[in-house]
């Protein structure tokens, strides 16, 4: 597969996943102070099974990571994959 790449378009409260210039996926999240609860977490059938999803997650977080935001996670995605990589517990509120 090709390279993901992660992009936040915040006036449209998401992080969006690209690869070879097409969009491949979108977590979006709310923003309440400096939290940003990661909401939803969806990739075009296009990309399924490629690992975008979590490539995704991760290049929000490492966007995130030592910013003033902390993270909340109410997607279940976000949810399990922060089980599955303790390293990102650092960004996660709570």
């Amino acid at each position: 597969m090709s390279e993901v790449t992660v992009v936040q378009r915040p006036g449209e409260s998401r992080f969006e996943a690209h690869v070879d210039g097409q969009l491949a996926g979108v977590l979006v999240y709310q923003q309440v102070g400096t939290t940003l609860d990661l909401a939803h977490t969806e990739v075009d059938p296009a990309f399924e099974g490629q690992g975008v999803a979590s490539r995704l997650v991760a290049g929000a977080l490492d966007r995130l990571r030592g910013s003033e935001h902390r993270v909340a996670a109410s997607c279940p995605y976000v949810r399990r994959w922060l089980e599955r990589h303790e390293d990102y517990r650092d960004v996660v509120s709570g």
